[in-house]
């Protein structure tokens, strides 16, 4: 960073004083903790690598891909050697209970999918912080990342002392739990780095216990291809049959490793309006959502995550959804009324809906 005359800003600012000022801005717009970690990812780069050459990335190719940038961020963003982590917390509710998941008839979306998608929210607010820190510091290097490029998110904000990455891969934090999104700013600023956090998930198992389709492998290592969440939103093809009973109602997601682990209790309520469920979508029938018309769909979904998957998607996963529901003549109807009209992938979990239902 220099100024029209040539000189070196980088001479003339505290960063000690920079980095709290960061953070008291971050809060200021809406994040609930900011944390600064250097770029070295090393220690990482292994166990992403044995995930790969595991396949247990699925039909995710983009996590193979850029294999190189996701552990050096410095090859994402030339100049990069300091990386701002944001945590926005989203949970709604502080009950953290499986009972919705017994409501056969109830269609289950993952939390952080019920309102509006959170990429533009976060990132519109890190191009503000980013902002902020050039009316003060002058022009420097940055770029904004909402799960949106080659990024170890996880890895950087557990370096960075947000929080550890627990056996359910999931980021936790002491004061928070897990029920909140991430995005980082890439700088080239030499801030002063935070402490990172010790892992505090102890002998507790009981993510890993309680998978529906026993997606851990062990600790802190998730064969993604058995994961519901992938299931629902990353597979595009036929969901396999071996975890069609376990999925139950869950249509988009699956929070339960979440919803069980003992440190949601401390999770922190969000009062960000955009969070709120939008058409229902924390109690809605099976019925009517396999009711809507693609046209309703892409408006119902306009701004949503769920959007991502697809008409088809949308239709397969509440297929099987309607499959595992306690059979009663309007959930048989439902399903006929489209056995026709659909894809042939849809119809295809048609089929296995009606035949759990006729057995």
């Amino acid at each position: 960073m220099r100024t029209l005359d040539g000189a070196d800003m980088t001479q003339e600012l505290d960063f000690e004083q920079v980095a709290r000022d960061i953070k008291a801005w971050g809060h200021e717009l809406g994040f609930q903790q900011l944390t600064i970690t250097d770029i070295d990812l090393s220690q990482y780069a292994p166990y992403l690598e044995d995930w790969i050459s595991r396949n247990y990335h699925g039909a995710m190719d983009y996590m193979a891909n850029n294999h190189e940038k996701r552990c050096h961020p410095e090859q994402l963003v030339p100049g990069t050697i300091r990386v701002v982590c944001a945590r926005l917390d989203y949970a709604l509710e502080k009950e953290n209970s499986l009972a919705p998941m017994d409501v056969s008839d109830k269609a289950y979306v993952s939390r952080y999918a019920r309102g509006r998608d959170y990429h533009k929210l976060i990132r519109k607010r890190l191009q503000q912080l980013a902002s902020r820190i050039e009316e003060m510091a002058g022009p420097f290097g940055y770029r904004a990342f909402v799960d949106s490029a080659p990024v170890l998110e996880r890895a950087l904000a557990e370096k960075s002392g947000m929080g550890w990455i627990g056996k359910n891969t999931m980021l936790i934090n002491k004061q928070a739990g897990s029920w909140f999104f991430l995005g980082e700013l890439f700088t080239d600023l030499p801030l002063p780095v935070d402490t990172p956090e010790s892992n505090h998930c102890g002998s507790c198992t009981s993510c890993m216990d309680l998978c529906p389709t026993k997606a851990f492998v062990s600790p802190n290592l998730l064969d993604a291809t058995r994961c519901i969440s992938y299931l629902t939103i990353e597979l595009r093809d036929s969901i396999p049959i071996e975890f069609r009973k376990p999925m139950g109602n869950r249509i988009y997601g699956c929070d339960d490793c979440q919803l069980v682990c003992p440190w949601n209790k401390f999770a922190q309520l969000s009062s960000e309006n955009d969070f709120s469920p939008r058409h229902g979508l924390d109690d809605a029938d099976l019925v009517d959502l396999f009711a809507w018309s693609e046209e309703e769909f892409l408006n119902k979904t306009e701004g949503s995550a769920i959007r991502r998957i697809g008409y088809d998607c949308w239709l397969r996963n509440i297929a099987i959804a309607l499959g595992n529901a306690e059979s009663t003549p309007g959930i048989v109807e439902s399903l006929e009324s489209r056995k026709e009209s659909a894809s042939e992938m849809v119809r295809e979990h048609i089929e296995w809906a009606l035949e759990q239902h006729s057995a």
